[in-house]
This record gives C-alpha cells, structure tokens and sequence, in this order.
C-alpha cells in the first residue's frame, strides 16, 4: 500500500511539472481555460474563430453588443426593482412596531393592502397617465410605444396610451413599468404610517386607488413623463426644467404632503391628549420590530436611487449608491 502511494504521488508530480496551464494571457490549448482569457471572444458571437471582418460579421457583433448592453440595463433594473419591493416589509415593521398592540393586525393589514391596490390602479391607468407620452425609454431600448400624451398649448398635462397595458407590448416598457410600481406603492404606503390607528378600512382602500390612479401618475407625468414641469427648460429656457432625479420630489414630498394632510384632518390618535391639553405617552408595541424595519429600508435604499439610472452600464450608479 505504502508503495501505491508513493507511485501515484509521484505520478502527479510528474504530471504538474509537465503540463502545468500556463500564466494568465496566455493562450491555453487542450488544458481548459483556468484564468477565462479566452472565454467570451468573437466566437460566441459569430460562431468561427476569428472571422473575415464583413458588415455581415459587424451587424451581427454590434447586435450582441446591444444585447448585452440592454440585457445588462434590464437586470440592473429589475433587481433594483425587487429591492425597493423589498422596502414594504420594512414599513410594515417600522409601522407595527411604533403602533399600540390592540391596532398592530390593522396597521399590517394596511401595509399588505396597499401593494395589491396600488398594483391593480397603476396597472389599469396609473401607468397611462403618468408615462403614456413619454416616448422612448432611452436605456431600456424598446420601440418606443408610449407614443401619446394630452397637451394643452403644447404643454404636457396627461398621458394617454396604455391603459391596462393595452398597446405598449415591449420588453423595456415591461420593465419600466415595474421599476415605477414599486415606487408608486412606496410613495401609497408612506401615508399608512401617519394614519396608523386613524382610519378606517374602507377609507384605505378608496386612498389607495385613488393615490395610485390619479394623484401620483398625475404629478409623476408632470415631472418624469414629459409633462410640463419637465418642459420648463426646453419651452421656457429654465436650464433643465423641473429634475427629480430619484424622487425626492415625485416620491417623497408627494407622499408626506398626503400624509400631513390625511394627519391634519382627522387629527392625532385617540387617547394622545387629555382634555386639558396634557399628552399622554403611547407606548411602542415592539421596539425590535420597529429596528428591524428599519434597517431593511436602509437595505431597500440601495435599490432605490441607483436603481434610478435604469443602467447597469452607467458607471455613476457606483457614485449614487
């Protein structure tokens, strides 16, 4: 046995020291590909090792190359995408764990609602209204089927083509849209948690398909759709017009102004205030809840304003994050 061990050491020896693959850069024949120098050529695009250069071969190259590129856009997109889904988890949490015990089934009730409502209204006219003219989607290729937006003056107001999706069947406006439905379900779902254990059921479910319909496409077009505020600098010689890059504005200032006015409306939770106008202390019901929530919009985040660029391939997206 001692001798068989010996000999087969022996014989990989001999084996390393004569057919060792070479450095990386080098050309690797019969061993593999070990440091992947030439795996991905020329090859896989046109199909023969190092082909005539025609401008059959060069379409066919470029085509790849676009493919790629896009392909690349595409995948960036929609991972950033899922991240920002991700983010209602996190409000979830946040919500249920600052809220009192006897209203936590409530305020996450609210929290799950809202994804599917806002889904169903941006589905079947959000998405329209709020991108119907904004034409071709400049980082996710396509056709460019969003092809109709309702003026007045030349100023944009409204999109118009797309409703229930109809008409605008194209791969890149498939990914746009889903991109911006989780943004529309982040800015619904940030008033959930200045009406928790406010409101009732079936005044959240009319607010969500209300938000989701009508005052975020409509603003969301205005700014991002190629509706007017866009058009201050092109038409009024405003430098770039209204920019919103990630959607401090769009996002964020829409859903916190709609969840100052739904506070301010129907005032503070009940049993805050005494009737001298003393406050009273409402306890959190879970505290580690809350943090946990927490951080997973902080992890969301990450999708949020990189994902913005809608490219992979915009090298910036290292400086956004």
């Amino acid at each position: 046995m001692v001798a068989v061990a010996v000999l087969g050491i022996g014989v990989l020896a001999a084996n390393a020291q004569t057919s060792a693959p070479p450095a990386c850069g080098g050309k690797v024949t019969g061993l593999g590909d070990p440091c992947g120098d030439n795996t991905g050529n020329s090859v896989d695009v046109v199909g023969t090792p190092s082909p005539t250069l025609n401008q059959e071969n060069f379409q066919t190259v470029t085509d790849a190359v676009g493919k790629t590129k896009i392909g690349l856009n595409f995948t960036w997109t929609l991972v950033t995408g899922f991240l920002v889904m991700f983010m209602q988890a996190g409000f979830a949490l946040v919500e249920t764990g600052f809220c009192r015990r006897k209203n936590s089934a409530h305020v996450l009730m609210t929290n799950f609602m809202i994804y599917g409502i806002g889904i169903i209204g941006f589905f079947l006219v959000g998405y329209a209204l709020m991108f119907g003219g904004v034409g071709h989607i400049a980082n996710l290729g396509g056709t460019a089927p969003l092809n109709h937006e309702v003026a007045v003056g030349g100023w944009g107001i409204f999109g118009a083509k797309g409703f229930g999706m109809n008409g605008i069947y194209d791969v890149g406006v498939m990914s746009h849209f889903l991109f911006n439905l989780v943004f529309m379900d982040t800015t619904a779902t940030i008033v959930t948690g200045a009406m928790a254990e406010r409101w009732k059921f079936s005044a959240f479910v009319v607010y969500g398909f209300f938000v989701s319909m009508i005052i975020y496409p409509m603003f969301g077009n205005w700014a991002w759709g190629g509706g007017f505020l866009a058009q201050l600098g092109s038409k009024s010689s405003l430098g770039h017009g209204y920019v919103d890059f990630a959607g401090s504005g769009v996002v964020h200032a829409v859903g916190g102004m709609l969840a100052l006015a739904g506070a301010a409306v129907i005032g503070p939770r009940i049993g805050k205030y005494n009737k001298d106008g003393t406050s009273n202390v409402l306890p959190a019901y879970n505290l580690p809840l809350a943090i946990l929530g927490t951080f997973i919009l902080a992890f969301g985040w990450f999708g949020f304003n990189p994902g913005s660029t809608l490219a992979a391939t915009d090298l910036r997206i290292s400086v956004v994050a």
